[in-house]
C-alpha cells in the first residue's frame, strides 16, 4: 500500500494529525521505509484503528488474534522462511481451508508464496489482515530463545576449548562479523539480543560466575535469569559484543563504554554497552534502547485529570521551564522525550544536551556531553544559546552553574525542559534555591513542576476485582474527598473496587505487564509567586499545592488503582 494513501486515510479518520502525517511521509521517503512501520514503531495510532483503516482501504477483513490460541500444528503448514520473508502467519485450519493472516495483503509476492503452499497442501486459502505485533509473536514461536541457545551450545560442545584462546578468538570473531551467520557464538549473541527486544527488557547482564556464565534480563524493573552456559563461552561472547560495539578486544583490565545499532523486528534498536572487570572475568551490561518501548506519546504516559492539561499549557507558553523530578529510574527521560515529540515541528529549533543520547529523534539537534573533556551540561548550555534555539532540553540540572544558566535561558525567551533530583514536585523550588538561584527569579522562569514514580502495571488479561478492605476503603475516601471537580471526573462510577492480577500465559505468570507512572503537577501561580517573594518555607509551598488541589502521587495512584491499572497495595506502599 502506498504510504500517502494510508496516511491520508488516517488523517481523514482523525486518527492522525495532518502535520504528523506530513512529517511521517517525509521520514518514510528519506529512510526508504513504510509509513506503517514508523506508525507502529512510535505507537502513533492504536493497533486496532490502524487495522480498521487498512481493512477499509484494501477491502480485506481484519482480525484480532491471541497468539496463544494458534496451534503448533499449523506451523508445519507454513515454513518459517515464508513467515519471515513475506510477513504472513497461519491462523487456523477450517474445512480444508488454510486461514492465514497477512501484514500486506496487496503484496503480490506474498500472495504467490501462499498460493504455492495452498497448491502443495491441496487446500483453499482464506486471508485476513493482521497486526505487526501478531506476526512478531508468531515468528518468535518458530525460533524460541532457549532452543536456539541450546542448539548453539551443543554445536560448540564438541569443539576443543583451546580454540577460544585469546590469539585465535579475535580472528574468529572478526570473521564471524563479516558474514559467518551460522557461527554458534554469533548465533548466541544474536538470539540474546532478539529475545531482549522481544521481552521488552531494559537491560541485558552477561555475568561470569565461578563455574558458569549467567545471562539476566531486567524486566519491569526486576532482574530475571534467562540462560546459563558453560564458562568456556564467556570470553568468545564478550569478544563478539566488543566487536559489535567497536571496543578493544584485548583490553580487559579497565571498564569500556560503547554502542551499536541493529535492525531487529523491522525497527532500529540501539544497544549501549558497558564492560566491567571482575575477578571471574569481564561483566557486560547492555542497555536496550527500543523506540517502541522508550518513546511514548503524552497520552500513553498515564496522565489523568488536570495533569495533562497543565503540562500541555506549560509547553504551549512562549518561554519558561518545565522541571521533572523523581528518583533514578522513575521515567523522567521518557516524559522529556514525550514532551519533545509534541514540540518537534518544522518551525521550532529543539536542541538537547544528554548524558548519553538515549533515543535518536528526527528533527531534533541532540548532543551528548563528555565531562571528561570539559564538555558538561554547563559548558554545553552556553553553546546551545548560540544555536538560535526555541526549545532547550538539558538531561539533568546537577550543579549551581547549570541551574543558573537554565533559569537565564528560560527568562530570555526559551522553553527549557530538564530534570532535577528531589522527592516531589513541591521540593523543586527549595532545591533551586539551594543551588544558588535567586528566589525572585524563579516565578518568572518556572512554568510547572512535575513529580513522578514508576509502579508495575497489572496484566489486563488476568485482572480480577474485589472490594477493598475497610481500612483501605477509608484511605480511598479520605484521599479522593479533596480532589478538584476536574479530577473527580476521573473517578470510576459505582462502588469502589480494587484489582489484582494472579498471573497467566500472557504475562508469563507475573501478574504485571510493564510499568505506568504516577504523576503530580504543581503550577506556578500568582499565589505561589507571592510566597516566593515573601521567602516562604516548604510548609507554605505545601499549603499552596493543597489550595491548587494538586493531584498528589498517592491520589493519582488511587485513581489508577480504581481503574484496574495498578495494585492499590503497591500505590500505598510507594507513596508513603
Amino acid at each position: 500500500m502506498e504510504n500517502k494513501v494510508l496516511i491520508d486515510a488516517l488523517v481523514r479518520a482523525s486518527a492522525l494529525e495532518e502535520e504528523q502525517g506530513r512529517k511521517l511521509l517525509q521520514e518514510a521517503s528519506f529512510a526508504n521505509r513504510s509509513a506503517e512501520d514508523l506508525l507502529t514503531e512510535r505507537r502513533l495510532v492504536p493497533e486496532e484503528t490502524l487495522l480498521k483503516v487498512k481493512s477499509e482501504l484494501l477491502k480485506v477483513p481484519y482480525r484480532i488474534v491471541d497468539p496463544a490460541t494458534i496451534s503448533d500444528e499449523l506451523f508445519k503448514l507454513v515454513p518459517e522462511e515464508t513467515v519471515r520473508n513475506f510477513r504472513v502467519v497461519p491462523l487456523a485450519w477450517q474445512n480444508d481451508m488454510l486461514v492465514v493472516g497477512m501484514i500486506s495483503p496487496d503484496d503480490t509476492k506474498a500472495q504467490d508464496a501462499l498460493r504455492f503452499i495452498a497448491k502443495q497442501q491441496k487446500v483453499n486459502l482464506g486471508v485476513y489482515l493482521v497486526s505487526l505485533s501478531l506476526w512478531e509473536a508468531i515468528l518468535r514461536r518458530y525460533s524460541p530463545f532457549r532452543s536456539e541457545v541450546e542448539a548453539a551450545v551443543r554445536a560448540i560442545s564438541s569443539l576443543n576449548t583451546k580454540k577460544f584462546s585469546s590469539d585465535l578468538r579475535a580472528v574468529q570473531i572478526e570473521a564471524g562479523a563479516k558474514g559467518i551467520d551460522d557461527a554458534p557464538i554469533i548465533k548466541i549473541v544474536a538470539s540474546t539480543l532478539k529475545e531482549a527486544v522481544w521481552e521488552k527488557s531494559s537491560d541485558i547482564h552477561i555475568e561470569p560466575q565461578r563455574n558458569r556464565l549467567r545471562i539476566r534480563f531486567r524486566l519491569d524493573g526486576d532482574l530475571k535469569e534467562v540462560a546459563s552456559m558453560p564458562i568456556e563461552l564467556h570470553q568468545p561472547i564478550i569478544s563478539r559484543i566488543k566487536v559489535l560495539s567497536n571496543l578493544k578486544i584485548d583490553e580487559t583490565r579497565i571498564p569500556q563504554d560503547g554502542r551499536f545499532r541493529a535492525v531487529l523486528m523491522g525497527r532500529d534498536i540501539d544497544f549501549r554497552v558497558a564492560t566491567f572487570p571482575t575477578p571471574a572475568g569481564e561483566k557486560v551490561a547492555i542497555r536496550v534502547l527500543d523506540p517502541l518501548v522508550g518513546l511514548k506519546g503524552l497520552e500513553d504516559l498515564g496522565l489523568l485529570g488536570a495533569n495533562e492539561r497543565l503540562i500541555r499549557a506549560a509547553i504551549d507558553k512562549p518561554y519558561g521551564m518545565v522541571l521533572i523530578t523523581g528518583p533514578t529510574g522513575s521515567g523522567k527521560s521518557t516524559t522529556l522525550y514525550a514532551l519533545m515529540q509534541i514540540l518537534n515541528k518544522d518551525d521550532i529549533n529543539i536542541v538537547s544536551l544528554e548524558d548519553p543520547v538515549e533515543y535518536y529523534m528526527d528533527g531534533l539537534n541532540q548532543s551528548q556531553v563528555h565531562p571528561e573533556i570539559g564538555y558538561d551540561f554547563a559548558s554545553g548550555l552556553r553553546q546551545i544559546l548560540r544555536q538560535d534555539p526555541d526549545v532547550i532540553m538539558v538531561g539533568e540540572i546537577r550543579d549551581n552553574e547549570t541551574a543558573g544558566l537554565a533559569v537565564h535561558a528560560a527568562l530570555t525567551g526559551h522553553i527549557v525542559l530538564s530534570t532535577l533530583h528531589t522527592n516531589n514536585a513541591v521540593g523543586v523550588i527549595p532545591r533551586l534555591i539551594d543551588m544558588g538561584v535567586e528566589s525572585f527569579l524563579i516565578p518568572a522562569a518556572l512554568n510547572v513542576m512535575i513529580g513522578q514514580r514508576l509502579v508495575p502495571r497489572l496484566c489486563q488479561a488476568c485482572l480480577t476485582k474485589k472490594a477493598p478492605s475497610a481500612e483501605i476503603s477509608e484511605i480511598i475516601k479520605t484521599e479522593l474527598a479533596s480532589l478538584s471537580d476536574e479530577n473527580k471526573k476521573a473517578i470510576p462510577s459505582g462502588e469502589f473496587m480494587v484489582y489484582t492480577s494472579s498471573g497467566c500465559d500472557v504475562c508469563k505468570g507475573k501478574g504485571i505487564a510493564g510499568r505506568i507512572a504516577l504523576f503530580e503537577v504543581l503550577e506556578m501561580t500568582k499565589e505561589l509567586s507571592h510566597i516566593m517573594e515573601a521567602k516562604g518555607g516548604e510548609s507554605e509551598l505545601v499549603k499552596e499545592s493543597q489550595r491548587q488541589k494538586m493531584l498528589t502521587l498517592r491520589q493519582d495512584g488511587i485513581l489508577k488503582a480504581l481503574r484496574g491499572q495498578v495494585s492499590i497495595e503497591t500505590v500505598l506502599r510507594e507513596t508513603e
